[in-house]
């Protein structure tokens, strides 16, 4: 998996990276199928917000999280992006068992 950790209005700092590229490592341990994650990093006055995209095979996650200082937005965005992760792979197990069973047959 590649992640890419980029920053607006800010530099990014290589402990600022590797905490990211940390965290986001956990999505990968329970999603086998991530190709590439573009985090940035953005700080307005006094906001610090953190938006990711997840590009997976054939699908897009994107999320985005406000904390009171940068580590905090990033735990936020993890822990958002963990439960859209969870939600997809609940979906793709829901509808793979829908297309096994095989319709009753009419008597």
């Amino acid at each position: 998996m590649q992640i890419t950790v980029s920053g607006q209005n800010m530099t990014i700092t290589e402990p600022l990276r590797s905490y990211a590229s940390e965290k986001l490592t956990r999505i990968q341990r329970r999603f086998d199928h991530v190709t590439t994650t573009n985090v940035v990093l953005h700080v307005e006055k006094n906001r610090h917000k953190a938006e990711a995209t997840i590009h997976a095979k054939g699908v897009s996650l994107h999320a985005d999280a406000e904390g009171n200082d940068m580590y905090a937005a990033i735990d936020f965005l993890a822990d958002k992006l963990d439960r859209q992760v969870l939600k997809y792979k609940q979906k793709i197990t829901t509808n793979h068992h829908r297309k096994n069973k095989k319709p009753k047959a009419a008597t």
